[in-house]
């Protein structure tokens, strides 16, 4: 059977790149996002599939849990099966600003959006593969392939710190957090959870401060000195989605250009 994948903001960005490697990969693929339904993006990712039943659309928002069931609900209502969550929706700040002046507004939408959202998510998607599949803690030891896969999309800002966003650093730091404490619980049940940890990835998200970013990259700030694009981050949700790496839960993958590595 084909295997089922969600993924959050799966239509734009590092998601829209998600999305298009899972389907050449031969999951269906179910897309969360606020907008209105995008007609050329879902059109061209129905012709990459080669068929419109295994691209589904779902307009919601990761922050509120009721669109969580809906969303979690309509996937196993139209293929019957969950495999893969991605939680790769987020935001950045709306204005950047010193630590000493942020508000309390942008703290909230940011942790909101980007760690209580998809803590949540995971928390109703795990439910719900266990409903559809049955307890397996029960089982003498865990399957040998996993039941299911999670993988967190989260940033070097969940470790490099920024003091003109720390809203955006603390959550993508609790996502970390998040990713442990879900992979531990998860792993009786057959369930594995990873983190993706994306370096300077060309998006619209990072747009505005292309100019900053061409300068540090070129004073060094990666080993590989160029900006990453989406295919490098869906490549690596792609090895890990795909049941390559069934012993290993918990780990954090780094897709940066070897930005996270100490130098002196």
């Amino acid at each position: 059977m084909t295997p089922v994948a969600l993924v959050t903001g799966g239509n734009r960005g590092i998601g829209l790149g998600i999305s298009r490697r899972l389907l050449s990969d031969g999951f269906a693929v179910s897309i969360l996002a606020t907008r209105e339904e995008p007609t050329e993006v879902l059109t061209e990712l129905r012709e990459l599939a080669g068929s419109d039943d295994r691209v589904r659309y779902v307009r919601g928002s990761v922050a509120e849990p009721e669109d969580h069931e809906r969303y979690v609900a309509d996937a196993v209502d139209a293929w019957g099966r969950l495999d893969l969550l991605v939680n790769n929706a987020g935001v950045a700040p709306s204005v950047r600003a010193d630590l000493l002046e942020a508000t309390p507004e942008s703290f909230d939408r940011v942790l909101g959006i980007n760690l209580r959202g998809p803590y949540f998510l995971t928390q109703a998607f795990a439910n719900r593969v266990l409903a559809l599949r049955g307890d397996l803690a029960a089982l003498p030891e865990p399957p040998e392939t996993p039941v299911a896969t999670i993988i967190n999309v989260s940033s070097i800002s969940a470790t490099a710190v920024s003091t003109n966003r720390g809203d955006y650093c603390i959550s993508k730091a609790g996502v970390g957090m998040a990713t442990q404490l879900f992979a531990a619980r998860l792993a009786p049940e057959g369930i594995v959870v990873y983190e993706v940890r994306p370096g300077v990835i060309a998006t619209d998200m990072t747009s505005g401060v292309t100019s900053k970013y061409d300068a540090l990259l070129a004073d060094g700030l990666a080993p590989i000195a160029r900006w990453g694009r989406p295919a490098d981050v869906a490549g690596a949700v792609s090895i890990l989605a795909t049941g390559q790496t069934p012993y290993s839960t918990g780990e954090v993958f780094h897709v940066d250009g070897g930005m996270h590595i100490p130098r002196l």
